[in-house]
């Protein structure tokens, strides 16, 4: 069960206020126009019957034992989180590239972690410092910042290729599977025996040993990942101020980076953002979504067959996600990984670099689409900064490649061989459909409407709370929070107004 004393309490209550005055004025005005008309009722129950189909509840949470932002552990997560101490040259940190405001990510199409010109200032506007070590007039992080959001709800895998994956667990097999977690810290299919017991702990291991993310260019350079953490378990008790954070937590003050994961991680695990029109919707009330999203959601989850997108064969279940891997073909920018395609060392191979299983090639995890609208750019390199350009994307790739927008990008993105790296990943996508390999993603006949309408349907999957500040207060540190280091990133947007 979710965890909620009376300080979230308040903030659930005015959460769920706010989801009854919209249902109320949703209603207001499907009362004054054609909702009640037989095309309506015909879609209302068109998509009933899809959703009781799919076994869908509209709650993702069920069977789980979330944390509370308010538990003392996800309080000292959060200040770790916060804090440039964890970052090797005191410039960025945890939240730098996933900022409650900002979606749980940093609403750039690619991170820009150390080096910036203002620490500070986070999305758009943050620019790498010119002098900054490897800077090459682009972002250094070579893949989008996947939001934090619902973190929890994940039970295979994290990053985009799923380099932090629990051994042996399927898709909503909640608990402890016996066989642990496999991290970039141990061989491919075996457990780290530092991983901790969440996906979220083991994930918060490794933005501190990326010298692009984290840990810089000249702290701890070519040391390895744990004597980079040793490193920073003294830099944090050298501040002095940490120890009665951890005292409070773990009974007594050391430090050691098995916790600071755990912590963070448990921060991390309390972003639980569900309350969505979408799971009104499946709960009984038919007026919770607006008739173009009950067409896009009869559209999703519809196979192509019967005149649907057959989105829901990866979007699956409550969380929107068969946590598998997939060629979309979604455009190549910035760095990239390093792959060697021949001619370029700018390409990003995917799940390929993980696995070296021919078939993963250029496969990425199906992301979840819960709070979807407010969690771009997307793609896994963030080619796509508005959300139909990234659903045309989905209905036909190879489309939407020859019309590529470039100018949506960031002029500083490393973008020349897009159109060269890109072509690779969509003549794989090509051979897969000719190999009928299982589970292809395959091109859908579509109008401008057909988009608006997923798109309108894609939004009600978003929970209020995440575009209300005030809703997300408990998840951000205020004045009333201890700064143990001193150290705390007091977020900025590029007008110079605190996140």
């Amino acid at each position: 069960m979710l965890l909620i004393n009376s300080k979230k309490r308040k903030v659930a209550s005015n959460h769920l206020l706010k989801l009854s005055i919209a249902s109320a004025c949703l209603l207001v005005a499907a009362c004054s126009g054609d909702s009640n008309d037989d095309t309506s009722s015909a879609d209302t129950d068109t998509l009933l019957s899809l959703v009781s189909a799919a076994g869908l509840t509209g709650d993702p949470t069920t069977g789980r034992t979330l944390p509370s932002i308010d538990d003392p552990i996800a309080q000292l997560g959060k200040k770790l989180f916060f804090t440039k101490g964890l970052g090797g040259n005191d410039d960025s940190a945890c939240v730098t590239c996933h900022h409650p405001s900002l979606g749980g990510g940093d609403d750039l199409s690619l991170p820009i972690g150390v080096g910036a010109e203002i620490p500070n200032l986070l999305g758009p506007g943050r620019f790498h410092n010119v002098a900054a070590t490897n800077y090459d007039g682009g972002p250094t992080v070579p893949r989008n910042a996947p939001t934090t959001f619902n973190i929890a709800m994940w039970d295979q895998a994290l990053f985009h290729d799923g380099r932090v994956e629990s051994l042996g667990k399927t898709a909503g097999a909640n608990g402890d599977d016996g066989l642990g977690i496999r991290t970039p810290d141990s061989a491919f299919d075996t457990a780290d025996l530092n991983a901790g017991t969440t996906l979220a702990a083991a994930q918060s291991r490794f933005p501190v040993t990326s010298p692009e993310e984290m840990r810089g260019f000249t702290f701890e350079a070519g040391n390895s990942n744990d004597v980079v953490r040793a490193s920073l378990d003294a830099k944090l008790t050298a501040f002095g101020g940490w120890d009665a954070e951890f005292t409070t937590v773990f009974g007594d003050s050391a430090i050691n980076y098995g916790r600071i994961a755990e912590a963070i991680g448990e921060y991390e695990r309390s972003q639980v953002f569900v309350n969505s029109p979408w799971r009104a919707f499946v709960g009984g009330d038919k007026n919770a979504i607006n008739e173009s999203a009950k067409r896009g959601g009869i559209k999703f989850f519809s196979s192509i067959e019967n005149g649907g997108a057959n989105c829901a064969s990866c979007h699956s279940g409550d969380f929107f996600t068969d946590e598998q891997y997939h060629v979309l073909a979604t455009p190549q920018i910035g760095r990239g990984k390093g792959n060697d395609n021949g001619t370029l060392s700018n390409d990003d191979f995917g799940r390929f670099r993980e696995s070296a299983v021919a078939a993963d090639m250029y496969r990425f995890r199906t992301p979840t689409l819960l709070n979807v609208e407010v969690t771009g750019p997307w793609g896994h390199a963030g080619a796509y900064t508005t959300l139909e350009g990234m659903v045309g994307h989905m209905l036909n790739p190879a489309e939407a490649i020859a019309n590529y927008d470039f100018s949506q990008l960031n002029p500083t993105i490393q973008a020349t061989h897009m159109l060269t790296n890109t072509q690779l990943a969509l003549d794989q996508l090509e051979t897969n459909r000719t190999n009928n390999v299982a589970e292809v993603h395959q091109n859908v006949a579509f109008t401008d409407d057909d988009v608006t309408d997923l798109v309108e349907f894609l939004k009600t999957l978003t929970d209020p709370c995440v575009k209300d500040r005030h809703c997300l207060a408990p998840w951000i540190p205020d004045a009333s929070d201890t700064n143990p280091d001193g150290l705390r990133l007091n977020a900025i947007d590029n007008t110079g107004n605190f996140l």
